[in-house]
């Protein structure tokens, strides 16, 4: 900010709701009084013409009536005016307005008063052109050389130059490659017109060059223009600015040197006649308008520009010299001459204040008002001091940084799933090959404290399960009250999913403003993807959980799918999923275990996990707090390493689409080009099958494409049996370990960091980077390992050679009693309180090293081995 303001010298404001831009404002002498005093002219977009002769008896007074030469409303919004020699048989001034589709020419004239009043004033109409098109500005000034009078031309919307022989039409031509208007200005020292084009680019068009092209009324009609005789309008010269431009003057203080200026967005550039640049200046700010004016030193032009910081710089060439405070944004600036006061500077607001100011040197100081001295009551003071203190620790004690309650909450949301399927299936556009599939209910409620405002809800379920309808918005919840409403979940995709669980997402801001969320969780039955049927005696997969409690009868842990009848005879039972595959669970007899097999290994991760919660739930209602499942068998790695395998592979030949799309496409475009200017050029030739090749290979860009979509639908599905694989591994090594809660918690985000998976960010390449981490932390044998360090960047690899290392070898380090923990100096402590540290692991063990189904554990754990060699 300035410490200097603008001095008011005089000030107005325009109307009420009227609005004003750059070409609004003109100052001319346009009574042409002979005194050499200009008047302030402006235009607004309501019509309104007003004319000013501003002399206040003391700068700074409120505007007198007679300040105001002329107030007239015309029909059609103003978009810009300016003063000229317009009217052939005189040199006169007279006042051109331009609307959006008429030109008018007008003299203004004054009449001597012989009362108190004043003298009035009137303006007379003295030809006006009704134009064919929308126009955007104009320009004026003596095109081709003329003496004594000037030309106006007049560029519309769509890229058009129309000229003007005063009351006459002269021609019209259209700019190449027009897309958006920008500003205009004539020189007179070259004879051409400058603009800024949408290319971002300064161009220079002759007159002469425009006054012989091709006439732009028959640019449409290829008869006519075959017997014109114009030329192509061709650009004199381009520079490129790299934005767009807000205003363009030319200047020429002196015969032998004239400069064209460009206000840019970030940018002031001044360029000599042939389109060099002279100077410019990078402007920290974003500036509004900006006027060039002479300067009082030699060879130097002073330039004002203004900004949307209420600013106004002087420049001498790229000098700032002054800086001063305006009142408002200006949208137009000028510098006009007053009752012997030469500079004036005049400024006019988008909303129609104007004003003339002029550059003072005494700064406007806050004066701070005395304060009353009392003295000081230190007691006082250190009792607000603890007070406050007190509320601050309050306001940040832990518990409110933490999520409250349920009971304390604003908005609280519930999800209730229905216990069974809805008798009528709600699923829309399911792909699911299956002859019905089924639906559940799903019954969410908010209930809102205090009010709530906006309140939107989300509910997400992971593909390849899918909701009726997923976004609700809903008014502001008043104090005590309530929303429902009630979705279906079905599977969409023909693949079973890898989780049965939603979310419900509820934002909302408090009266305050301050954005809140709440949420809840729902599972989804195991019924929605898939029913009972026969068991299968024989499997590719098998596994056996263990329990410390004898087995349970299917018809009491999993009554939704065992006929009642069978009672408690039935220790097999079937589940056949809806995209065709099966998986039996068996209960032993004899032994406390269970079995499930399949076919696939990603099918028994579902059934598994039902199995394993039904039963803590039915022992947790016995009261029974020690029962346990663990799993003494072989991880199934390798099976695990085959789906690995084939998700990369998808993922590769996603890379290779992509390339040969790429490729066709380059080609393509290469051909089309080739084509058009076989078709543009005037002597035709042979085509040279280029037409048969742009059709082949347009065929081949939609094979192409059509490949890589089902491509894409593969690796979701690869990457869904992944999820389903992985969220089985990891629980087999969490009940082979016997891991705790938070363990676990480490494992899941090591083997399942990603919810979706893409070309850019792979499932392989993050994963292999958090085992590694793990193996050089917590799993580390050695200091040196801890050392090494990981590579900052992910990238997808060239095969999964090293990541399936890194998976046995975190198995094999789990098996000898390693840790899972984020901890730094965890390996430290794991050294001392392991027996011996882990054993190097020869990466040929790695190798040839297989899994065997139904042996023993691979992975003993390091207790029992040291058990069995203390044995005599």
């Amino acid at each position: 900010m300035s410490l200097f303001k603008a001095r008011d010298w005089w000030s107005t404001i325009l109307g009420e709701k009227e609005e004003f831009d750059q070409g609004c404002l003109c100052v001319a002498d346009v009574d042409n009084s002979g005194s050499g005093q200009d008047k302030v002219i402006v235009g607004s977009y309501k019509g309104y013409l007003r004319i000013f002769n501003p002399h206040p008896v003391k700068p700074g007074d409120e505007v007198q009536p007679e300040d105001l030469l002329l107030e007239v409303q015309l029909r059609e919004p103003i978009l810009q005016v300016e003063v000229g020699k317009f009217v052939s048989g005189t040199e006169g001034l007279h006042l051109a307005v331009l609307h959006c589709r008429k030109l008018c020419v007008y003299a203004v004239s004054g009449t001597q008063g012989n009362v108190e009043h004043g003298n009035q004033y009137q303006i007379k109409l003295m030809y006006e052109h009704n134009l064919q098109r929308t126009a955007c500005n104009m320009t004026y000034g003596p095109f081709g050389g003329v003496k004594g009078r000037d030309l106006i031309c007049i560029q519309s919307m769509d890229g058009m130059l129309m000229l003007f022989e005063q009351e006459s039409y002269a021609f019209g031509r259209f700019l190449p490659g027009f897309l958006l208007p920008g500003p205009l200005a004539y020189s007179s020292r070259t004879d051409s017109f400058i603009t800024v084009s949408s290319c971002q680019q300064v161009e220079s068009y002759k007159y002469q060059v425009l006054a012989f092209a091709t006439d732009a009324d028959e640019r449409q009609d290829t008869e006519q223009r075959k017997l014109s005789s114009g030329k192509r309008l061709v650009v004199d010269w381009v520079l490129n600015i790299g934005e767009q431009a807000r205003d363009i003057c030319v200047v020429s203080f002196n015969q032998g040197v004239s400069s064209v200026f460009v206000l840019g967005e970030r940018n002031f550039f001044c360029l000599k006649d042939n389109g060099q640049i002279r100077f410019m200046k990078k402007l920290d700010y974003s500036p509004s308008c900006f006027i060039p004016y002479c300067s009082v030193q030699e060879g130097t032009i002073n330039t004002l520009i203004a900004n949307h910081s209420k600013m106004l710089n002087v420049y001498q060439d790229v000098t700032l010299k002054w800086a001063t405070q305006l009142p408002c944004i200006p949208v137009s600036v000028k510098v006009a001459n007053f009752q012997d006061l030469k500079g004036v500077i005049v400024t006019l607001s988008d909303d129609g204040h104007l004003q003339c100011s002029y550059l003072g040197t005494d700064p406007s100081l806050f004066q701070a008002p005395k304060v009353d001295s009392r003295e000081i009551n230190y007691e006082e003071m250190n009792a607000e001091m603890k007070e406050l203190q007190k509320i601050i620790r309050e306001a940040t004690k832990t518990q409110d940084i933490l999520p409250e309650s349920e009971k304390q909450r604003d908005v609280t949301v519930t999800a209730e799933v229905s216990p069974d399927l809805d008798e009528e299936s709600q699923a829309i556009d399911s792909e699911v090959k299956a002859g019905a599939v089924p639906s559940v209910t799903v019954k969410i409620t908010i209930q809102s404290r205090v009010t709530a405002q906006k309140p939107n809800m989300a509910v997400c379920v992971q593909a390849p399960l899918a909701v009726t309808c997923d976004q609700f918005v809903f008014d502001d919840l008043e104090p005590d009250s309530s929303e429902t409403v009630v979705v279906s979940v079905f599977l969409k995709e023909n693949c079973s999913p890898s989780e049965l669980e939603g979310t419900c997402i509820v934002s909302y801001n408090i009266p305050t403003g301050i954005p809140r969320v709440s949420q809840c969780n729902f599972s989804l039955p195991l019924k929605l993807v898939c029913f009972p049927v026969q068991p299968s005696k024989a499997a590719n997969h098998k596994l056996t959980i263990d329990t410390n409690k004898p087995p349970i009868s299917f018809v009491t842990i999993f009554p939704d799918f065992v006929d009642p009848s069978e009672g408690d005879q039935a220790n097999a039972l079937g589940f056949q999923f809806l995209t065709g595959s099966k998986t039996t669970l068996l209960a032993s007899k004899t032994s406390q275990r269970y079995r499930i097999q399949s076919d696939q290994l990603e099918d028994l991760w579902l059934v598994t996990k039902e199995l394993i919660c039904r039963l803590e739930e039915h022992f947790k209602k016995q009261n029974c707090k020690d029962f346990a499942c663990t799993f003494s068998g072989s991880i199934p790695l390798q099976e695990y390493f085959e789906l690995i395998d084939q998700h990369f592979e998808l993922r590769l030949n996603a890379e290779k689409y992509q390339e040969l799309l790429s490729e066709r496409a380059v080609q393509f475009r290469a051909i089309e080009r080739r084509l058009l200017t076989r078709f543009k050029d005037k002597t035709p030739a042979p085509l040279q099958h280029l037409d048969t090749l742009l059709e082949g290979t347009f065929r081949e860009v939609i094979a192409l494409a059509d490949a890589a979509e089902e491509n894409q639908a593969n690796m979701f599905q690869a990457f869904t049996k992944l999820k389903s694989a992985t969220h089985l591994v990891i629980m087999l090594i969490s009940l082979w370990q016997k891991l705790s809660t938070d363990q676990t918690a480490i494992l899941e985000a090591t083997l399942l960091p990603l919810a979706e998976d893409t070309q850019e960010l792979g499932w392989e390449e993050t994963v292999d980077a958090a085992v590694s981490y793990l193996l050089r932390t917590c799993l580390s044998k050695s200091s040196k390992e801890q050392a090494l360090n990981l590579s900052s960047q992910l990238s997808m690899p060239k095969d999964t050679s090293r990541l399936k290392k890194n998976i046995t070898l975190f198995c094999d380090r789990l098996a000898k009693g390693g840790r899972l923990s984020l901890s730094t100096d965890s390996a430290t402590q794991q050294a001392a309180v392991m027996p011996g540290g882990c054993a190097t692991i020869p990466e040929s063990d790695l190798e040839e090293r297989t899994i065997i189904p139904g042996s023993t554990a691979m992975f003993a754990s390091h207790e029992q081995t040291t058990k069995q060699k203390s044995k005599p």
